[in-house]
């Protein structure tokens, strides 16, 4: 039994083809190097999942939070999934906001593990400590929303729903998980990478949480964690980004980034061949809280309300969901030419009925217009159409038709198969956020180092290229941009472990996460210490894909970033770039070929 405060001390690992759950203990030692969410779960794919095919029943799908996950820290509300990712054959991990991760830790489990594959559909009941496991057949077929209206009726107001719609069903390789409660209409999702997918290869519909609030995690030292908070919470409220009520984020949501990012000359447009989008404005977060909001919605434990509800009212965009977010305002929108914010909120609310990861259904979109304009395939599909981009989402989420069978195969694949391969934006075959390397260096080194393929989150080095946090530095500069990114990478292992949000790290210090971790759990850990442990959570998901052959030859970003110029006249320097990964693997200790050496596995203690 772990004697670490934080933990609900209960992992749930579930044979679905025996229907059968065992009960495990957290292990300190494991749970002292890697703390949870991430970490932890990265530690269970090492263990369990190597070499097993992402879509085969050996895979394991891995739900976890951390020690601070439904505590009294500000935006203490993350929940990781871990997975192989069909999409990549590389590591993934997907996070999800809003109250799926503390509702898991509130009904007794630090995590749930997937193994194994059910032959008729199931649903997973926590509550209690105790997983049930329960038939889905009235659900299965049901999209998200529908899912949740019969979930609510049979379980109750206070029921937390994470889980799949058709797209999971029909293993659409980039199909997301998505989270409904009574205080999130659907718009939050573990959304990358093809965990939905996985999900639903176990025919699993989803996972029913019904949290009890007496069950939140006690500190080690109450008083000193009651303290971190206060002092985080300080710092939230004097945040510019941040303020509640005030900071542009909770202000404007998300989506306050898009005339920001425009304006730098870094906002890919129509499949990236341009940078600049003419109408961005239409589609930015200012254009978006005077036309379709309805009101701002937030997360467990968040004072700043980054989220958005819309709404339109008539027309053949009727509808009301969560959203749209930067990232699928942006995907949605300008990558696909289209810069009609009231079709794109209608696309987001069908991806996420369907259950699609935004950002890759926005690349596989723009792929297809692509590879339309070049004469490449016979469907006449035009930058900006948003009828025939309404259809197309629906034919992906149920793979109908030829074309919709290829495009549910993600843009990288997609864009083999109409012989094109340049014409995918991706990195280790996961489609890139909406950011432009070529207008920001250090998110090229980004997107070609991270773990699992082309991924703002994993070192958001706009943070300091844009915002001047914790510095600032210049977009269009490449010194510094190393340390930058390994700095980044460390300190985001931490927070995905923690589980926390990383807007959080807009106003919070790596002192705020070393107080907040040490008083919650009881471990003495320094500033020093959390990037000793982020190294080691960072380098063994390097590890994992080495071991599915990944090399240096994949930290790459696509050439159109080296070969064709930005709107603003920019491209991404060759030469530069692989002196720069020559650095990146020198202060890492990995080899120049990118292999993690076997001295730096066992310095770290990844292996014994």
């Amino acid at each position: 039994m772990t004697t670490i405060n934080g933990y609900a001390n209960r992992i749930a690992w579930v044979d679905l083809a025996e229907k059968r759950v065992e009960y495990l203990e957290v292990d300190d030692e494991e749970a002292a190097k890697f703390i949870g969410g991430r970490g932890l779960g990265g530690r269970f794919l090492l263990k369990h999942a190597v070499g097993k095919d992402p879509l085969s029943p050996e895979n394991l799908l891995i739900l976890m939070t951390g020690p601070l996950t439904g505590s009294d820290a500000p935006l203490s509300n993350r929940l990781a999934t871990i997975t192989r990712s069909p999409l990549t054959g590389a590591f993934a991990d997907s996070h999800c906001g809003g109250y799926a991760g503390p509702a898991l830790k509130l009904s007794g489990f630090d995590g749930i593990v997937l193994t194994g594959a059910s032959d008729d559909p199931v649903l997973l009941v926590a509550k209690n400590g105790e997983l049930s496991i329960e038939s889905a057949e009235a659900l299965w077929g049901k999209t998200t929303f529908e899912a949740y209206r019969s979930i609510k009726r049979k379980y109750g107001a206070r029921a937390v729903f994470h889980g799949i719609g058709p797209a999971g069903e029909n293993l659409v390789k980039f199909a997301n998980i998505m989270h409904f409660s009574r205080f999130a209409a659907g718009g939050r999702a573990s959304g990358r990478c093809g965990v939905g997918a996985v999900m639903g290869s176990k025919k699993v519909k989803g996972v029913v949480m019904l949290p009890d609030l007496k069950k939140r995690p006690e500190p080690a030292d109450p008083e000193k964690f009651k303290n971190a908070v206060s002092e985080a919470m300080k710092r939230i409220e004097e945040s510019d980004v941040m303020s509640p009520g005030k900071g542009g984020l909770s202000v404007y949501g998300t989506a306050v980034l898009v005339n920001v990012i425009n304006e730098l000359g870094a906002f890919p447009a129509k499949n990236a061949k341009q940078t600049i989008f003419e109408e961005a404005y239409y589609i930015s977060g200012e254009n978006l809280r005077g036309t379709i909001l309805r009101r701002q919605l937030t997360c467990f434990k968040c004072p700043v309300a980054c989220k958005r509800e819309s709404v339109v009212k008539d027309g053949k965009f009727k509808h009301e969901s969560e959203g749209p977010e930067y990232e699928s305002i942006w995907a949605l929108g300008a990558m696909t030419g289209l810069g009609h914010i009231e079709a794109i909120s209608y696309l987001n609310y069908l991806a996420n009925s369907y259950g699609l990861d935004t950002i890759e259904l926005g690349n596989t979109l723009a792929v297809a217009c692509e590879a339309s304009e070049r004469g490449l395939i016979q469907d006449s599909i035009k930058w900006g159409d948003a009828d025939v981009l309404v259809e197309l989402i629906r034919k992906i989420a149920y793979r109908e038709g030829d074309l919709g069978d290829v495009l549910a195969e993600g843009g990288a694949s997609a864009a083999e198969k109409f012989g094109a391969p340049e014409i995918s934006m991706s990195v280790k075959r996961l489609s890139i956020p909406a950011y432009d390397p070529r207008g920001l260096k250090g998110m090229g080194l980004t997107y070609a180092t991270s773990n699992r393929g082309a991924c703002h989150l994993r070192a958001y080095a706009v943070s300091s290229e844009v915002l001047g946090i914790p510095y600032k530095s210049d977009p269009l500069a490449y010194e510094g941009k190393v340390d930058l990114v390994i700095a980044l990478e460390r300190l985001f292992a931490v927070i995905d472990s923690l589980t926390i949000c990383k807007f959080s790290g807009f106003a919070l210090t790596k002192e705020d996460y070393a107080a907040l971790y040490s008083s919650m759990t009881g471990i003495e850990a320094s500033p020093d210490d959390l990037d000793k442990i982020g190294e080691r959570i960072w380098t063994q998901e390097r590890y994992f894909n080495q071991l599915h052959g990944f090399a240096r030859k994949d930290d790459n970003l696509p050439n159109r970033f080296f070969e064709e110029a930005s709107s603003k006249g920019e491209v991404y320097d060759r030469g530069t770039f692989e002196r720069m990964l020559d650095e990146y693997y020198e202060k890492h200790g990995y080899s120049p070929d990118g292999t993690v050496p076997e001295e730096t596995l066992r310095s770290l203690g990844i292996i014994d």
